[in-house]
């Protein structure tokens, strides 16, 4: 190798290094501008709030589990909730993925369609969604399914349609050149290939459904939630950490049986 040529190369080198740097310092930028903007760096805020955290906790401990009997029902509910919305996030999910994704849409007007529709469904928290379905079908679990469900069905879709995205096109050039159809093409080329990460997306999906869950009781829509808002309203802040608690160890249960499942798929 040339000195010129080895020059050439310390210098891309460099100059890769400060490209780096420069588009890292300028992610911390953005980032400080940010904790700035919503006060983080107001340490005046933090001391006259100490007072009141102290005291908030003091209310919160030791955690009262007196009317732990009627936790059950609601967390099996929110348990439940997770599940169905899971479900129905998949169903909704696979056939918009299929139609977002670059190689498997009947055209690029359909898919441009299709990711437009992901991403209104992203846009709206499902909080909100929830709010919504309490005012058309009523309180209860069911709202909160509809709301979980319509709102991952925007990010899961997504995700899914990356997946697809990127599988290896030679099974399906191989596949249609045998003669096979659009729907022979997607279930013995596309889906074989993403299966593996498809499961993994809708476990961590789960997860999170069932956090969720936790929180659509508030606005009406069943599980654990209405009782923590309950609490809440009541000032019942003992009651508050020990429902929190006891989130928390469903949430303990669910991460570990996510993780469980996802050993087992690999």
């Amino acid at each position: 190798m040339t000195s010129a040529a080895f020059e050439n190369i310390i210098s891309r080198d460099k100059r890769e290094q400060f490209i780096g740097l420069r588009n890292t310092a300028f992610v911390l930028l953005v980032c400080l501008v940010a904790l700035y903007v919503t006060g983080f760096f107001d340490a005046q805020r933090f001391i006259e709030g100490a007072p009141a955290v102290k005291q908030l906790l003091s209310e919160m401990v030791p955690p009262n589990f007196d009317r732990w009997e009627h936790w059950v029902i609601p967390l099996r509910d929110t348990l439940a909730m997770s599940i169905a919305g899971t479900a129905l996030t998949i169903v909704l999910s696979l056939p918009l993925a299929l139609l977002a994704a670059p190689n498997t849409t009947p055209n690029p007007l359909v898919g441009r369609v299709a990711r437009v529709i992901l991403a209104a469904f992203r846009s709206v928290p499902e909080i909100i969604l929830g709010i919504l379905f309490v005012a058309a079908v009523g309180f209860g679990a069911l709202p909160g399914v509809l709301a979980l469900a319509l709102h991952s069905t925007g990010m899961v879709a997504k995700f899914y349609a990356e997946a697809i995205e990127h599988v290896d096109p030679k099974p399906l050039e191989a596949a249609k050149a045998a003669g096979a159809s659009r729907f022979q093409v997607i279930t013995h080329a596309v889906l074989p290939q993403v299966l593996p990460q498809l499961a993994d997306i809708t476990i961590y999906r789960w997860e999170y459904h069932f956090r969720a869950s936790a929180v659509m009781g508030i606005v009406g829509a069943g599980g654990i939630g209405f009782e923590l808002m309950a609490a809440l309203r009541l000032i019942k802040y003992d009651e508050v950490s020990a429902i929190l608690l006891s989130i928390l160890i469903c949430v303990l249960v669910v991460d570990g049986i996510g993780s469980a499942l996802r050993k087992h798929l690999k």
